[in-house]
């Protein structure tokens, strides 16, 4: 890791930070279901709460996980992608996007971006990668698209192409039209041969049920949320080459298994697509 990587840990590490532990935050509450130890009581409160409503809510959080891993494999391998910029990154967990990344490539470059200070806490977890690579972490909100490119061009080439991952993070852009408007800043910043890739929440399997457990996650004092469907998620790869099988449930997304029919629809919706 070279000396402004470093830095940048160091200065992460002495942050003063300050922990919201009474309202539950949706990174700690989809670490709790992944099985994770990085969540307080409202976060296991809410979680519990809204699995009572959606009792597989548990199988999406796996199936994003799931999609990640895969996703990532195929940009390396097939298209060619070594820098990846993941923005809304979560808590750390096992097969994070540098550590799929650089198994296989590991020159591979990857910016994780998130603003949850416990996430900001566990920085010097995110920067380990390979020393062939690069690994670094920023702290920014997804609102501010052009202060996350400037912040990653320290370590991105920007004039290469880049994988732009938005998984479990553009949901809580509730106003279309701003979620819109960071989805094609972001994209217009990279070159050719880039790729976006999307996870959503959607009420597409679950209905009510799923509105119905935003609302309460949101009374509880947690982040909007919004949930869209297929077809609004695929607005946002307007101009872009979607690949197949399009915007499909993140279990469905080239799944990796040889058992006869499709695997059962989650409430996470996902999708990836080529800059032409």
């Amino acid at each position: 890791m070279d000396s402004t990587l470093m830095s940048t840990a160091r200065e992460s590490d002495r942050r003063t930070v300050e922990l919201d532990t009474e309202h539950p935050h949706s990174a700690r509450i989809w670490n709790y279901w992944l099985g994770g130890k990085d969540n307080y009581p409202a976060d296991r409160e809410a979680g519990d709460m809204v699995e009572g409503l959606i009792p597989g809510i548990v199988d999406s959080a796996r199936a994003d996980r799931a999609f990640l891993g895969r996703c990532v494999r195929h940009l390396v391998t097939e298209a060619g992608i070594r820098q990846f910029l993941d923005i809304g990154t979560g808590l750390p967990t096992a097969e994070n996007t540098h550590q799929v990344a650089q198994r296989i490539a590991p020159e591979s470059r990857i910016v994780y971006v998130d603003n949850d200070p416990l996430v900001l806490a566990h920085a010097r977890a995110l920067l380990t990668g390979s020393p062939e690579g690069a690994t670094d972490y920023i702290d920014a909100d997804l609102r501010r698209p052009g202060h996350i490119l400037r912040e990653a061009a320290s370590t991105l080439d920007l004039g290469e192409p880049v994988a732009l991952m938005l998984l479990g993070i553009l949901h809580h852009i509730v106003d279309d039209d701003e979620a819109r408007e960071v989805v094609r800043e972001l994209v217009e910043a990279v070159p050719s041969g880039s790729h976006l890739v999307i996870a959503h929440a959607t009420a597409e399997v679950h209905g009510d049920a799923m509105h119905e457990a935003m609302r309460r996650f949101m009374e509880r004092g947690g982040t909007p949320i919004v949930a869209r469907s297929r077809d609004h998620v695929a607005t946002f790869f307007d101009g872009l080459e979607l690949l197949e099988p399009g915007v499909v449930s993140c279990s469905r997304w080239r799944p990796e298994h040889d058992l006869p029919g499709e695997p059962a629809e989650v409430s996470q919706f996902c999708g990836v697509a080529r800059k032409p």
